[in-house]
């Protein structure tokens, strides 16, 4: 995107945007093209880019910036279809019924709710474990958690559920509390790698 000295600041015409679009609907909705295949929404639609342009756009930066608009709107839609879904509601329950009682409820959920969106990407496996945890751990630097998915991440496939034990076991009875803030973060990566392996393999399904 090219800088232009001349262009508003984001978050000043991002607040013009918003209030404009809340006087459009309170005040009269008749004046927006709802429906954007109707004959008057290319000339409604175009004026608008002229007034955009106008301020120190240029077409270039609109195409970008439509661009990324439409890609994180892509990515919500798949996270809230994922959460939704009854199969993400099964996994969630599984890995909870059958780990809940060396690792917390809470983790659990938010790690494999995590490596359904995740899967989808084109993350490096390494990058998606850290993506499953980071929220569950967040005194952790990225950087540090990198360091400790690689072994998850280089493992052979069919091992994701010897790792998972293993990393279970070295805990034995502990309370999740007493742990060390690094068997937190092994046993957490471990879950997230099982995680992601049963879910690509319910997408397969």
């Amino acid at each position: 995107m090219t800088h232009d000295p001349q262009r508003p600041l984001i978050s000043a015409f991002q607040s013009q945007a918003e209030m404009e679009l809340l006087r459009q609907i309170l005040q009269d909705t008749e004046s927006y093209p709802w429906n954007p295949a109707c004959p008057e929404a290319e000339a409604y639609f175009a004026e608008l880019e002229q007034e955009v342009l106008n301020t120190g756009w240029s077409t270039e930066d609109l195409t970008e910036q439509g661009q990324i608009f439409a890609a994180n709107l892509e990515q919500v839609w798949a996270t809230v279809a994922v959460t939704a879904s009854p199969a993400s509601q099964s996994l969630v329950a599984d890995f909870v019924q059958r780990f809940k009682a060396q690792v917390p409820q809470h983790l659990l959920t938010s790690i494999v709710q995590r490596a359904q969106q995740v899967v989808a990407t084109n993350l490096s496996l390494a990058d998606q474990l850290v993506q499953c945890v980071q929220d569950s751990l967040p005194h952790w630097d990225s950087d540090d958690l990198q360091v400790l998915a690689r072994p998850y991440a280089y493992a052979m496939r069919s091992s994701e559920a010897e790792s998972l034990e293993s990393a279970l076991n070295s805990i034995q009875n502990s309370e999740w509390e007493a742990l060390s803030s690094i068997e937190q973060a092994k046993i957490s990566l471990a879950v997230a790698r099982y995680a992601i392996a049963q879910t690509s393999q319910s997408d397969l399904a």
